[in-house]
């Protein structure tokens, strides 16, 4: 019965579930980075045995781009699937989708994150669809091609890098922190001088991840073209399969990357983490996604509506979690950039992602559309909000679509 009422209004539940939980992930990791230069690495060289452990665990067990990034190519299909359906031209729509989700990462860059991801994305959302045509094989094909390409030169790299560099010590870097320091707790000029500073290194990093992108985007086509989360979604026996044969997997190489990047091996291993955590993340994403939805299979359904809530406005979540973080931690707000250690960092996500997830119940049972939902859908219909002759349900009314829903042109 949900998934056929689902299907009725053009969305997949499931996966506006997963996006939701998706966005707890992102909020931990965009928390430390946004909290000082070594929160995500456990705190500076006499931080505590609590912090660096908070850290360590942190790095081993999340895998948060690549479940957005399926997710994102699997509301692909959808979109595309709905615009022919209604006869609609999906190129230029997906043109000034893929404008508008640049200069919303533009601006989020500037002003709240340099690590801002939505810039990317609208980049290689042009390369999906050019893409589109692919059959569901030959996109798995391509995309465990990638990965496993990306992983090869990583891998490579990294060792070179064991074998003819020296770890980099504190001192060696000491200057450039305290100059981040200094920036981060000036005023807002001085803050959006540092992100300016920082954005050829945080778009550097994402090009040099782009191939892992793109490879998720495959893999959620291929999902979406085969239904797997509509036909699979609430198949217990087939979800405790795949928790049970990659979760080990998914840790396993979680643990390897986190003594990479967070000890006891020095900085020089860093890559060498990373580039095995390219071919174990995707277990561990699977069993996370597949454990979620076993999870909520068992519980009132009002546990799945609340993180589909937030998963039908994660552009405004993704955005409002970076604004939270910049009046925290920047001289926007309370300057608390490098005074807080990374264990307190983390409760507080807990806390800010309790009231996200109380917000999108509230927000999504009063309006069709979240603020950046709203903005980026009416650059993608290329006409004002208040142009549509669709009307708004009432206040109370349930949840409406969201901006990954199949846009339709009246």
């Amino acid at each position: 019965m949900r998934e056929r009422e689902a299907v009725r209004a053009g969305r997949v539940q499931d996966v506006d579930v997963l996006r939701g939980f998706a966005l707890f992930g992102i909020l931990l990791v965009n928390a430390q980075l946004t909290a000082g230069p070594y929160t995500a690495f456990g705190g500076g060289p006499h931080a505590s045995g609590v912090d660096r452990a908070a850290a360590w665990t942190v790095t081993a067990t999340t895998t948060v781009y690549q479940l957005f990034s399926f997710l994102f190519g699997y509301s692909f299909v959808l979109q595309e699937r709905a615009a022919r359906e209604s006869g609609s031209p999906s190129a230029p729509h997906h043109l000034r989708r893929a404008a508008g989700l640049f200069g919303l990462g533009l601006v989020h860059a500037v002003l709240l994150y340099a690590g801002d991801i939505l810039m990317t994305y609208a980049v290689l959302g042009l390369i999906l669809y050019g893409l589109r045509g692919l059959s569901p094989r030959a996109a798995l094909r391509v995309a465990v091609c990638l990965v496993v390409g990306l992983a090869v030169l990583l891998l490579g790299y990294g060792l070179l890098t064991v074998v003819f560099t020296e770890p980099v010590t504190p001192a060696q870097y000491a200057p450039e922190v305290a100059r981040s320091v200094a920036a981060y707790r000036g005023g807002f000029l001085s803050v959006v001088g540092a992100h300016l500073r920082e954005l050829p290194t945080t778009m550097g990093a994402n090009l040099m991840y782009t191939p892992d992108m793109l490879a998720a985007f495959l893999a959620g086509l291929a999902a979406a073209k085969v239904g797997l989360v509509q036909r699979r979604g609430r198949d217990r026996r087939w979800l405790r399969r795949i928790v049970v044969r990659w979760l080990p997997v998914g840790l396993a190489g979680g643990v390897v990357t986190a003594c990479c990047a967070n000890g006891p091996l020095d900085s020089r291993w860093f890559l060498v983490g990373h580039a095995l955590s390219l071919l174990t993340a995707p277990a561990l994403t699977a069993s996370y996604a597949c454990g979620l939805l076993l999870l909520l299979s068992a519980v009132p359904p009002a546990a799945a509506r609340v993180l589909a809530a937030s998963g039908r406005m994660a552009l405004t979540q993704y955005l409002s979690q970076s604004l939270v973080l910049a009046l925290v931690f920047t001289g926007y707000g309370l300057g608390l950039y490098d005074r807080v250690g990374t264990a307190v960092v983390l409760a507080g996500c807990l806390v800010l992602y309790g009231a996200q997830l109380a917000l999108g119940v509230w927000l999504m049972g009063r309006v069709r559309y979240a603020p950046a939902e709203l903005v980026l859908r009416t650059v993608t219909l290329g006409r004002r909000p208040g142009s549509s002759p669709r009307r708004s349900p009432s206040p109370g009314s349930g949840p409406g679509p969201a901006a990954d829903e199949p846009l339709r042109v009246p």
